[in-house]
Formats: C-alpha cells, structure tokens, sequence
C-alpha cells in the first residue's frame, strides 16, 4: 500500500512574508511529522477537538445562554472569527490553517459569564497576580488540557503559541517593559512562565496569520454585537444611525434598495453590508502597508514595528464611534448590567469558598491543591472557575450554597 505524503500548500501560492507550515519552528515536545496533514492543520484539528473548546458553547458573548437561543455564544462568535480569518489570509496569499487556528484558540482561556467573569475573577485573583483570559487561553493549550499521554497540553506549533499570545500586538517593549493593554497591570505571570520554556518575542509582533485573527475578531464582534443589540432590542435602528455616522450610510443604502422592508431583514442586510465593508477595508488598507513595507519573510513582519493587518484611519475612527454607542447602549445597559452583576457575584464567591475550602473541588482539583502555597492554590481555583461554561458554574454556585443566582 502507498504510502501518504504530506500535504502541503504549494508554497509558491503563499506570499514571502507568510508562515510557511514546512518550516516551522516546532513544538516545545518533538513529534513525528504528519504524513496528512501540515504544522498549522494539525494545530487547528487539536483546538476543534479540545475540551476547552467545546466548552464555548455554553460561555457567554453578551448575553447569558437562557436569554435566547439566537443570540451570539463564545462558541459562535468563534466561528465567525475564523471564517473572517481564513477569508483575509486567502486574500493576503498567507496560510489560512495558521490564522484559523489561532482564531479558533483565542477565546478558549474566556470564563463563564463573558466579561463580567473575567473582572470577578481578575479581582479575585489581584492578590495572586492577577486574571487575564489571554494568559488563561495559553495556559488552557499549554497545560489544562491533560489528554496526550507524552505532554501537558495541546503542544502546538511555536506560531500558533505566539499567535494566541501576541495575536493583538507586542507585549513589552524593547527594554522588557510591558506596553499595550499590560502597561499598568504588567504581562501576565503564566506569559512569562511560559516564555522561559519557549521563548516568544514578546517584544515583537505576532506573524501576519495572527494579525489577521486579530482584525477578525474586530470584524466579528462589532458587526454581530450590533446585529444582537438591535435583535434583543436594547436600541432601535434609528438611534445607530444617528449615533454611528458609518451605520447611518448602510442602512440608508438598504432602505434606498429595498423600500418597506420589515425590520428583521432590515437588520441583516445592514449587518452584512457592515461585515463586507469591513473587511474590504482591511484588505485594502493591509495590502497598502504590506507593499509599503515590503516585507520578504515572516521575520521582517514581525519586526516591522506596527500591525500589517489593519483598517484605514477612517474606518477606525468609524469603528470608534460604533464602540462607544456598543458601549453604553449595550454593555452598559441596565438589562444587561443587572444580570452581569449577578453573574460577578456569583463566580466571586466562589472563588472565596474554594479557595477557603479547596476539598470541596473535583477529586483531582482538590488533590492538586495538597502541598501547595496560597499562591498557587488560588490559581489552581481561577484554572477551575475559568474552565466553567455558564451552566456548570450556576450547578456549583447551587452545589456549594445550595441555591442559585437569579440572572434574570
């Protein structure tokens, strides 16, 4: 019987400065080439097939899951992510594995609760460095992950890791100092554990396929949060248009197109031409900086000293105006904000009780907890919590207290 061969995208489609899966830098445990697949593919089946990942499906965007079945989850808000991602790497001539992957990857490290998790937990954890769900999705593909018999973790390629890590931008500066969204609070510790295994560059920028899984995400959330705000109506079209100068020439083009029509489709041909307008823009203004730049390998991307993949200046000043009417019409709103209270409340105590009482977590959590500093115990606790779909952790909150938050 013949033998497979690798399959590998014939690398005279890929551009220069894209990461060619036939030489990446490996893995931090050495394993036997794929006879089937590439470096990048590999990584994106193992994510897919990881139990954090499906753990998405029940993990909050905005809205808690009992609030509707339509509205966006993590798990969803993934997927279009990663449509995005391969959509701006093919158009880039770069490797669309490796951008999928790193989209698929970067919300994995989210707690239950979206964002409101993610501040209980942070200030929960301020005494034991901290919580960040970007350092809790490496360690979530690093180390949580117990299912191969040779390692801890997913083991994925150095460029997958890098693109989790740094898929938004440096973290430090050239002299060490953390810069970005870490400039006052500093890198996260589990970042710079990791670093010391395999170091990252975590002065320089991530590959152009992370890049790209970063602008998707940007695309995602900000179209498809719109799209849910306006379903779940908490605004109505009328006050983005006068809000949102970018959103008032879309919609204004719909109903010059399609006089009368019902709201509904009102609002996904408005959302879709938002996607395409978005990613066009991207793509243009990326392709403008890669020919200015003229990058000749993923090096010199990453050394360029700012993000390849980008919006113009006018469409991020558009995107400004989208975010603030988001945020104080969606993520503040009093709905929402009643129930992420809640949800705060919740996930905070706890963590108190099981970081008071770690024998009363799982077997295997509680036994790691043995022999321990407070230091790590507390982390052992967050890596718990974080891994709790929405769900599990009102199961919990009602196992440890023997009643549940109304998140109503």
């Amino acid at each position: 019987m013949k033998q497979p061969t690798t399959v590998n995208p014939p690398t005279e489609l890929l551009a220069p400065y894209a990461c060619d899966p036939a030489h990446s830098r490996g893995r931090l445990h050495a394993e036997p080439v794929s006879p089937t697949r590439t470096e990048f593919q590999r990584d994106r089946d193992r994510i897919i097939h990881s139990t954090a990942f499906r753990r998405l499906q029940y993990k909050t965007q905005v809205f808690i899951y009992h609030e509707g079945d339509h509205y966006r989850t993590r798990l969803t808000h993934t997927l279009e992510v990663s449509q995005l991602a391969r959509a701006l790497a093919r158009s880039l001539r770069v490797d669309e594995d490796l951008a999928e992957a790193v989209a698929l990857a970067h919300d994995l490290g989210h707690p239950p609760f979206g964002h409101a998790g993610e501040r209980a937990l942070d200030r929960a954890m301020a005494p034991f460095g901290g919580f960040d769900h970007n350092a809790q999705s490496l360690r979530a593909v690093t180390q949580l992950e117990r299912r191969y018999a040779e390692f801890d973790g997913l083991n994925l390629s150095w460029e997958a890791v890098e693109g989790i890590v740094k898929h938004n931008g440096p973290l430090i500066d050239a002299g060490g100092n953390a810069i970005g969204a870490y400039a006052k609070s500093g890198v996260p510790e589990p970042i710079l554990d990791y670093n010391t295994e395999q170091e990252l560059g975590l002065h320089l920028h991530a590959g152009i396929e992370a890049q790209a899984a970063a602008l998707a995400d940007d695309i995602a959330y900000n179209s498809h949060d719109t799209d849910d705000g306006l379903r779940a109506g908490l605004f109505e079209i009328a006050e983005v248009e006068e809000a949102v100068p970018f959103l008032r020439q879309i919609v204004a083009e719909v109903r010059g197109r399609y006089p009368g029509l019902e709201r509904n489709r009102l609002i996904h041909e408005t959302t879709r031409r938002v996607i395409t307008r978005l990613v066009e823009d991207a793509l243009t203004e990326s392709m403008r900086r890669v020919a200015s730049r003229d990058p000749r390998s993923p090096e010199a991307v990453r050394a360029a000293g700012h993000q390849l993949v980008a919006f113009s200046e006018d469409m991020t000043a558009s995107l400004r105006d989208l975010r603030a009417f988001l945020f104080t019409r969606m993520y503040r709103h009093s709905r929402v904000n009643r129930v992420m209270g809640e949800a705060e409340r919740a996930v905070e105590r706890i963590f108190a009780e099981l970081l008071a009482r770690p024998d009363r977590l799982p077997a295997e959590w509680a036994h790691a907890c043995e022999a321990t500093d407070r230091t790590h115990r507390a982390r052992i606790v967050a890596d718990y919590i974080a891994g709790m779909t929405d769900r599990f952790a009102l199961i919990e909150h009602r196992r440890l207290f023997d009643e549940a938050p109304e998140l109503r």
